[in-house]
């Protein structure tokens, strides 16, 4: 049985950019991921030990985003990564990570990046 846990909207302040100010100055990001697994286990135990932690892999995806980057495909593989690392029982992630109000000179609620693995 495959199960998918989404995590939503999760906020972060970093500092990926390619561009001087944004390292140095930072930006808000928002982060969605997916994670496909096989739950076949934890649906019959009811334990939390046999379940893919989301508490854990929010963890995960907030201390890749506390790494500096000038892209966020960097960021988004090394998520993807360490997701996979961390949890054998994954068969397919997807992580989207958003930088709010990019500056690009005009007015743009966000700019993103969705990768998959």
């Amino acid at each position: 049985m495959t199960g998918i846990i989404e995590i939503e909207g999760m906020e972060f302040f970093a500092y990926h950019g390619c561009f001087e100010a944004e390292q140095m100055v930072g930006n808000k990001f928002i982060v969605y991921a997916c994670l496909h697994y096989d739950c076949d286990c934890p649906a019959v135990s009811d334990n939390i030990t046999d379940a893919l932690s989301y508490q854990t892999a929010y963890e995960v995806i907030a201390k890749e985003m506390m790494k500096r980057s000038h892209l966020l495909e960097h960021v988004g593989k090394r998520m993807l990564d360490a997701l996979y690392t961390s949890f054998p029982q994954l068969t397919y992630a997807k992580v989207k990570i958003s930088k709010m109000n990019p500056p690009l000179g005009g007015q743009i609620k966000c700019t993103s990046v969705t990768m998959e693995k």
